[in-house]
C-alpha cells in the first residue's frame, strides 16, 4: 500500500489547481493512507464488481481446495488400509485374482533370509443382501502372529466367560471353521456384533460364519474379516490356492534385493512388491481422475482470472482522468501501478481466504455425507474425516492471490503507460485498445493458437496429459487475444441501415470496440470453457450408450453377483440354465483379473466365446481384426488401455500369466472398453478352459427360443435350485443402470460446470454493466441532441445483444476447439479410452440464447441508469 513513496516533485505542473490539490493533499494524509483511501472508496463505490471479483476467485480456490482435502482424506484412508492388513510385513507375494499353488509357500517359508512367512486366502465374498462385497482373509494364526498380528482374531474377556449368543467363546474359535472376526468398520457397515451371524454367497449358496470377535485393524476403510485359512480355503471353496504370501526378513536383509533374488522361484503372475510399491499402485488405480478434477478446478480459477481482468481493465477506462490527475499532482507510474495491482491482491486474498473456509466446509460436507469417492468409483466406502492441511492451503491461497494479481496487471500496467495530459481530456478511452488491435497482438493470438495445436500433439508425461492441459490454456488465450481484430472486422462489414439509431450502434462497436473487447473477453472464457465441458460430458454419455448397444446383443443377461468374486455359476449351474425353458441358447463370461506389470493396476481377463474370424460382430473393434491362421497361437484381443500403457499391437506375439504359467498369445485387434480403465484381455473360452481348466463363470447372456417371451424366462431361470441369489436384467435396465453410474461418476464434473456457467454469466452481467456505465457523458451529448432515454436504451440493447452474439459464437468456436482436446487427447491420456465427438446441440443453443439474452437485457437496464439525470450533467465533467 505504499503506492506514494516514489512521490517527487512534478516537472510540469498540470495547472495551479493541481498543484493546490497536491500540497493540501500531502500535508494532510499519508502516502499509504491516501493509498487506502482510494482503494476502499473504489472497492465500496462499486460493490457488486467487487463481490462477484471476489466470487469468481473464491470458486476456483473452494473447488480445487475441497477436491484436494477430499482426495487427500481418502488416499491417506485407504493407505493406511493398505498398511494395517500387511502389517509388520517387509514383502508381499501377489499373484493374480484367481491366486496361485499353495506349493510356493513352504519354499519361500524355508529360505534363510526369512524370519516369518505368513500364507494368505482373500476373496471379496458378497455379502447376502446386498449389493457390496466384503474382504474375507484366511490366514494361518500361528504365522500371522509375527508378521500380520491386525489380522489375528481377539475375543474379548466377556464371550471367554459369558459367551455370547448362547455359544461359548474360546480361543478355539480361532480355528473353527464356521466362524470369522470382523473389523471395527466392518462391524459397523453391517450392523453386527460378537455372537451375529454373517451370511456371505459362494457360488450361488450361501454360507454362514458365526462372528466369534473382533480384528485388530482400524480404519474407516478397513472393511475385513478374517478367519482361519483352511477353514476360509474350504468353505470358500479356494482349496489349494493362496492370494498372497507376507513376508517378515531377517534384520539386515534388503527388501528389493530379496526380492529380485526369488523371481526365479516364482510362478508366472506372481510379484515381490513392497509396502511401498502397494501405496504406488494404489495411488495409480485413482491418479488420473484426481488429477483431471483439480485440473478442473483451477480451469475454474483461471476463468476467474480473466474476469478479474476484465473488471479490473473496465475500472481502469473508467478511472482514466483520474489516474492522469494522480500523475499530474506527482504520483509516479510505479505508484499508479502500484494502486492498480493493490486492488487486484485485495480481491485475491478476500476471495482466496473465502474460498479456503469455502472449501474446508464442502470437503467436511462430503466426507460426512457422501463419503470420499466424488463419484469415480475409486473410493468406495470410504468415509475418512477431513483435516486441515497447512501445505495445500498455503498453494491454493497463493494461487487465488496469484490469479487476481495477473488479472489485473494488464491493466495496471496500462493505467501507469497513460499519458497525463491526454488522459485528463475527454474522448481518450479507446487509446489504450488501439494497441490492442496492433498486428503484435494478432500475431500473438496466432502464436499461441499454433503453440497450443503442437502442444496437443505431444505424448503424456508420466502418464498424465500434461501438454494437454497446456493446449487448452493456449488455445483459450489465443481465442482471447483474437477477439480485437475479429470484433473490429465484424463489426465493420455488418450492413449499415439508412436509420440513426442502427448506424450509432455500428459506428460505436466498429469504431470504438475497446471496452466491447474487454467485455468480449469475459463472454469468450466463460462460454468456452462451458461449451467444452458440455461436449465432454456428452461425447462420453453417447459414447457409453452406443458401447453398450454393441455389448448387449442378447435378450436377457444374469450374473452371478453384482460385486466380489466369491459368487459364480459352476459347470452344473450353467448346464441347467441352458436346459431352462424358453431358453433357446445361453453363452457365459468368465472375468478375472491378472497382473502385467507390478507397478501397475492389474488387468481384467475376459472369457467368453466370440468367433475369431468375425469378431467385429460381439465386440466395438478400433482396429481392423487379424484373423488367425492354422499353427498361429490362440488369439487375444485387448482394450485400448492395454495398447496405450504396455505398447501391444495387433499381430504382435504376447506372453500373458495364465494358471501358474506364460502362455502364448497373438494380438488379433483392439475393442473399445468403458468399465475398465486399466485394461482389459478378451479370449476364446474354449482356449481359456484348455489352458486353466477353470470352467467358472461369472455372466451369461440368454437368446430367448421362438416364442418364448422375456418374463417368462426370466421365471423359469428363478424357478431353477440356487437361484435366488442370481441377478437377472434386461438390456434395457443394463444400459439405465450403466447411465446412472456414468452420470454419479461425472457429478462433481456437472457441479463444477454449473459453477462455472453462473460465475461467467454474473462476469458477463458486470462487463457490460460497466461498459455502459463508463459511457455517461456520451449518453448526456445524446440526451442533448433530442435522444430520448427509451431510444438510448433500445440503442444499448442492440450494441449488448450483437456483443453478447460475438462472444457466444467465438466462445462456441474456441470451446469446441478445447474439447477436441479434451476428447482426444485430455482423455485418450489420461484415461485410456477413446470416443467421437457428440456435441449436444439443444444445450449449448439454449446456453448461447441465455448469454445473448442476458446481455440484451443488461445493457438496456444499465442504460436506464447511465441516462439518468445525473448522466446529462455529465457532459461538464471535461478537464
Amino acid at each position: 500500500m505504499r503506492w506514494l513513496a516514489a512521490v517527487r516533485p512534478s516537472r510540469d505542473r498540470a495547472s495551479s489547481r493541481a498543484s493546490c490539490l497536491w500540497r493540501r493533499t500531502r500535508d494532510r494524509m499519508s502516502a499509504g493512507g491516501v493509498g487506502a483511501m482510494l482503494i476502499g472508496g473504489e472497492l465500496r463505490g462499486h460493490p457488486l464488481r467487487t463481490l462477484i471479483g471476489v466470487l469468481a476467485i473464491a470458486a476456483g480456490v473452494a473447488m480445487g481446495y475441497a477436491v484436494q482435502l477430499i482426495n487427500r482424506a481418502a488416499l491417506g484412508e485407504l493407505s493406511a488400509t493398505v498398511n494395517s492388513l500387511m502389517g509388520n510385513a517387509d514383502l508381499e507375494l501377489r499373484g493374480p485374482r484367481a491366486g496361485f499353488d499353495e506349493a510356493l509357500y513352504p519354499r519361500i517359508a524355508r529360505l534363510p533370509e526369512v524370519a516369518a512367512a505368513s500364507p494368505v486366502v482373500e476373496v471379496d465374498a458378497r455379502v447376502a443382501g446386498r449389493d457390496e462385497s466384503l474382504k474375507l482373509l484366511g490366514v494361518d494364526v500361528f504365522r500371522a502372529g509375527y508378521v500380520t498380528p491386525n489380522l489375528v482374531g481377539r475375543i474379548e474377556q466377556a464371550a471367554r466367560t459369558n459367551g455370547t449368543g448362547g455359544t461359548k467363546g474360546t480361543t478355539l474359535d480361532l480355528l473353527d471353521p464356521d466362524t470369522v472376526f470382523l473389523s471395527p468398520a466392518a462391524l459397523t457397515w453391517l450392523a453386527l456384533k460378537p455372537g451375529d451371524t454373517l451370511t456371505v454367497q459362494v457360488g450361488l449358496a450361501p454360507v454362514a460364519l458365526r462372528v466369534a470377535g473382533v480384528l485388530g485393524a482400524s480404519g474407516d476403510a478397513v472393511r475385513v474379516g478374517a478367519m482361519d485359512i483352511g477353514a476360509a480355503q474350504w468353505r470358500l471353496q479356494r482349496l489349494g490356492t493362496l492370494a498372497r504370501i507376507d513376508i517378515k526378513l531377517k534384520p539386515g536383509v534388503d527388501a528389493q534385493v530379496f526380492g529380485h533374488s526369488i523371481a526365479p522361484l516364482l510362478p508366472a503372475g506372481v510379484a515381490a512388491v513392497t509396502p511401498g510399491d502397494n501405496a504406488h499402485r494404489t495411488s495409480m488405480l485413482s491418479r488420473a481422475y484426481r488429477a483431471n478434477l483439480n485440473v478442473l478446478a483451477l480451469v475454474a480459477l483461471f476463468t476467474g482470472a480473466f474476469l478479474v481482468f476484465t473488471m479490473q481493465a473496465l475500472a481502469v477506462l473508467r478511472r482514466r482522468a483520474q489516474f492522469a490527475l494522480l500523475r499530474a499532482i506527482g504520483v509516479t507510474r510505479r505508484g499508479v501501478l502500484r494502486l492498480v495491482v493493490s486492488e487486484g491482491a485485495i480481491l485475491g486474498v478476500l476471495g482466496a481466504a473465502a474460498g479456503l473456509a469455502v472449501g474446508f466446509a464442502l470437503a467436511a460436507a462430503v466426507l460426512a455425507y457422501g463419503g470420499g469417492d466424488l463419484g469415480g468409483g475409486y473410493f468406495e466406502g470410504v468415509r475418512p474425516r477431513v483435516h486441515f492441511d497447512a501445505l495445500p492451503a498455503a498453494i491454493f491461497f497463493a494461487l487465488g492471490v496469484a490469479a487476481s494479481v495477473l488479472g489485473s496487471l494488464a491493466p495496471a500496467l496500462e493505467a501507469a503507460r497513460a499519458r497525463p495530459a491526454r488522459a485528463l481530456k475527454a474522448g481518450d478511452e479507446e487509446a489504450p485498445s488501439a494497441r490492442l488491435r496492433t498486428g503484435r497482438t494478432v500475431t500473438a493470438a496466432l502464436l499461441a493458437i499454433g503453440a497450443g495445436v503442437v502442444a496437443a500433439l505431444l505424448p503424456p508425461v508420466a502418464g498424465l496429459p500434461v501438454f494437454g492441459y497446456l493446449a487448452i490454456a493456449l488455445l483459450l488465450l489465443g481465442g482471447v487475444l483474437a477477439m480485437p481484430a475479429v470484433a473490429r472486422a465484424v463489426f465493420a462489414v455488418l450492413p449499415r441501415s439508412g436509420h440513426a439509431l442502427p448506424q450509432l450502434v455500428l459506428a460505436q462497436l466498429a469504431n470504438a470496440p475497446g471496452r466491447a473487447t474487454i467485455g468480449l473477453a469475459g463472454i469468450v472464457t466463460s462460454f468456452s470453457l462451458m461449451t467444452a465441458m458440455a461436449i465432454i460430458v456428452s461425447s462420453f454419455r453417447v459414447a457409453v450408450d452406443d458401447w453398450l448397444q454393441v455389448l448387449l446383443p442378447a435378450p436377457l443377461y444374469l450374473r452371478a453377483s453384482p460385486g466380489g468374486d466369491s459368487a459364480f455359476l459352476s459347470p452344473g449351474d450353467q448346464a441347467a440354465i441352458a436346459a431352462a425353458p424358453g431358453v433357446a441358447r445361453a453363452e457365459f463370461l468368465r472375468a478375472t483379473q491378472i497382473s502385467l506389470d507390478a507397478r501397475l493396476p492389474p488387468v481384467s481377463l475376459l472369457a467368453r466365446p466370440i468367433d475369431a474370424r468375425h469378431p467385429g460382430a460381439r465386440l466395438p473393434l478400433t482396429t481392423a481384426p487379424l484373423v488367425p491362421q492354422a499353427g498361429d497361437p490362440p488369439p487375444v484381443w485387448i482394450s485400448e488401455a492395454v495398447l496405450d500403457v504396455y505398447g501391444w499391437r495387433p499381430g504382435q506375439a504376447v506372453r500373458v500369466p495364465l494358471a501358474g504359467a506364460e502362455r502364448e498369445f497373438v494380438v488379433a485387434g483392439v475393442f473399445r472398453d468403458y468399465a475398465r480403465q486399466h485394461g482389459a484381455l478378451l479370449v476364446e473360452r474354449a482356449d481359456y478352459v484348455a489352458l486353466t481348466g477353470d470352467r467358472r463363470v461369472n455372466d451369461g447372456a440368454i437368446w430367448l427360443a421362438s416364442g418364448a417371451s422375456a418374463v417368462e424366462a426370466m421365471q423359469a431361470l428363478r424357478s431353477l435350485p440356487g437361484t435366488r441369489e442370481l441377478e437377472i436384467s434386461v438390456p434395457a435396465a443394463i444400459r439405465e443402470q450403466s447411465l446412472r453410474v456414468f452420470d454419479r461418476s461425472f457429478a462433481v464434473t456437472y457441479a463444477m460446470e454449473a459453477l462455472a456457467v453462473v460465475v461467467g454469466l454474473f462476469g458477463l452481467s458486470s462487463s457490460i454493466g460497466a461498459i455502459v456505465l463508463a459511457r455517461r457523458r456520451e449518453f448526456g451529448v445524446l440526451r442533448h441532441l433530442g435522444v430520448t432515454r427509451s431510444q438510448i436504451g433500445s440503442m444499448l440493447a442492440c450494441e449488448g445483444g450483437l456483443l453478447s452474439l460475438l462472444g457466444t459464437l467465438a466462445g462456441l468456436l474456441c470451446g469446441t476447439a478445447i474439447s477436441l482436446v479434451l476428447v482426444y487427447v485430455v482423455n485418450r491420456q489420461s484415461f485410456n479410452w477413446g470416443m467421437s465427438l457428440h456435441p449436444p446441440y439443444a444445450l449449448l443453443a439454449a446456453l448461447g440464447g441465455i448469454v445473448v439474452v442476458l446481455g440484451i437485457a443488461t445493457a438496456f437496464f444499465s442504460g436506464r441508469e447511465a441516462t439518468s439525470q445525473a448522466a446529462i450533467r455529465s457532459v461538464k465533467d471535461d478537464w
